[in-house]
């Protein structure tokens, strides 16, 4: 046996013994970690080539945009019934789910199907490409960034209005 068929087999039993019967996709994790470090990695470099410095500190004002702009697009995207086209390929309808939600379930068949599934059918796991994808913005296009990361903030904050009222019409109904 070849040392690099030894350390593949060393993986296969490690991935094994890890999953215990589940279905655990991980080498479609590694691919999309793999991607997400790949991306990350590229735009530190046009970065560096164009002169943009990280910078000093994050304004408050950018964190809390940011913040709950993530908090809103991940959740549009994994969880808003119109944006399940994109997830269709990936995801199974099983129901509604929270106000203006949909319930789904991962498709499995491929590894990086099922965690493409998982990913966008996650905001939680979803939160870190978005939130990359804004830090990401405020160094190349600070601007347009602040826009739409005040949109999705908007949204969350009228979301948050429409569950407070619909709670205070259920308390002045009985």
């Amino acid at each position: 046996m070849t040392q690099q068929t030894e350390v593949g087999s060393a993986v296969s039993a490690e991935a094994q013994e890890y999953r215990q019967g589940a279905e655990r996709p991980l080498g479609g994790y590694v691919l999309l970690m793999t991607v997400f470090a790949g991306v990350v990695g590229l735009a530190g470099l046009i970065a560096a080539l164009t002169g943009r410095g990280l910078p000093r500190q994050i304004a408050p004002y950018d964190l809390v945009l940011i913040t709950a702009g993530t908090h809103k697009l991940s959740r549009t995207i994994s969880k808003d019934a119109v944006t399940s086209p994109l997830r269709a390929p990936f995801t199974r309808y099983r129901g509604t789910g929270g106000p203006a939600e949909v319930k789904e379930e991962v498709r499995g068949g491929s590894p990086l199907r099922h965690t493409l599934g998982e990913l966008l059918s996650c905001p939680f796991c979803l939160d870190m490409w978005v939130a990359t994808g804004f830090t990401l913005g405020l160094l190349f296009a600070p601007r347009f960034t602040r826009v739409i990361a005040a949109t999705f903030t908007a949204l969350a904050g009228a979301d948050f209005l429409h569950l407070f009222y619909a709670r205070a019409q259920q308390a002045a109904q009985g």
